[in-house]
């Protein structure tokens, strides 16, 4: 109720303000001639001190209380006198500051703000941030701030500032992960990532240090592997970069997502292309390949995971896709998202429960890959 009072007392302030112009009478004006004639007779005065002073001569101030006179005269003659004009009434202006303002302001609100919506201080509004991403990053820059040595947060917070294209931020947010928590593939690529992005693009030496230690990790990692052979295409190197493609596509499976992306490369640095069915779900159309070319780094690498959510979408819709299910949770497992990989395999046992054939290979499938089963059939 108080929030309503408030926004009476406002839009009655604003109204009063607006119309105060308006409705307010028009003062009779002094008589311009007479304020004049009032001038004239000051520098009548003010010509006989200057005479008395000595600061001009006789025959000056002759010439001068002349001309003088002459205008006093002339403004001076008897004129009938202007009859003030009555005020003007703004009706129009009036009715539309005093009604049809607030009503379009109410109407505005009511469709596009929440009436309902009860008042929130920032802090509640950090105990229950929900979606809103800026009020996360919020709470999480606040918790640090309290425990800058807490190695989860930063580990949390450094893709979140990625993704919102705050890249100098994620920078310092995956090292201080990795400072706390040690390197892992995750952490190390999402900083290789931070560096090419301040780069344009361009895989730096420092940014293919952090990938080489990342394979060293995970030797089978496709995305340092993809980065490390464009930095050889970036450094005119083609058939170094050529072979490094070529060997990353003959490892990755069949139904990978960025297989397409490495064929193009392929192709680029002299090699054949293989081929690529663009109607399995999930692989990108020859329009995606070709803007995946002007890409940077960071924006290619949100291109394959949205190549994997598409796939991802197409299977809730038609769940009897056991090939699908099987690119899906290898995809998400290469993309080191091993909670959607544990997801989308607990999915697809849904759809192929485990006493079947393909059951036991999405099971046989997880545990290669390091996917916890617990609970994956349940």
């Amino acid at each position: 109720m108080l929030f309503w009072i408030l926004v009476a007392a406002l839009t009655a302030a604003l109204a009063v303000i607006l119309l105060y112009p308006l409705l307010r009478g028009a003062k009779a004006a002094n008589n311009i001639r007479a304020g004049e004639a009032a001038v004239y007779r000051d520098q009548l005065r003010e010509l006989d001190r200057d005479l008395d002073g000595g600061l001009i001569t006789p025959e000056e101030a002759d010439y001068a209380r002349a001309e003088i006179g002459r205008r006093l005269i002339a403004v001076s003659a008897d004129e009938p006198a202007e009859t003030p004009k009555p005020a003007r009434h703004h009706r129009f202006t009036e009715a539309f500051v005093l009604l049809v303002l607030p009503v379009l302001g109410l109407c505005l609100y009511l469709t596009t703000g929440r009436p309902d919506l009860p008042s929130q201080p920032l802090e509640a509004r950090l105990e229950n941030p929900g979606n809103d991403v800026a009020v996360l990053i919020a709470k999480a820059e606040r918790h640090l701030a309290e425990k800058p040595d807490d190695g989860k947060g930063w580990d949390v917070l450094a893709p979140i500032y990625f993704r919102t294209m705050r890249v100098n931020d994620a920078q310092v947010a995956y090292r201080n992960a990795i400072r706390l928590l040690g390197p892992s593939p995750v952490r190390l690529d999402g900083l290789a990532e931070t560096l090419m992005a301040v780069s344009d693009g361009v895989v730096t030496d420092e940014a293919r240090q952090v990938l080489e230690q990342s394979l060293t990790l995970e030797p089978n990692n496709p995305r340092a592997r993809f980065y490390i052979a464009l930095s050889m295409e970036q450094a005119g190197r083609p058939n170094e970069a050529r072979q490094a493609f070529e060997t990353l596509a003959k490892q990755s499976p069949a139904d990978a997502p960025w297989l397409p992306l490495v064929n193009e490369h392929i192709a680029m640095n002299g090699g054949a292309k293989a081929r690529v069915d663009p109607a399995a779900p999930g692989n990108p159309t020859q329009q995606d390949v070709a803007a995946a070319e002007t890409m940077s780094a960071g924006d290619r690498q949100q291109m394959i995971r949205g190549m994997v959510e598409s796939l991802d979408a197409k299977l809730s819709e038609e769940p009897n896709n056991f090939e699908g299910w099987v690119r899906l949770v290898r995809s998400y497992a290469v993309l080191n998202d091993k909670d959607r990989a544990a997801g989308a395999l607990k999915r697809g046992l849904a759809a192929f429960p485990p006493p079947g054939e393909q059951g036991r290979q999405l099971l046989a499938l997880a545990r290669e890959l390091g996917i916890a089963t617990e609970g994956a059939t349940q």
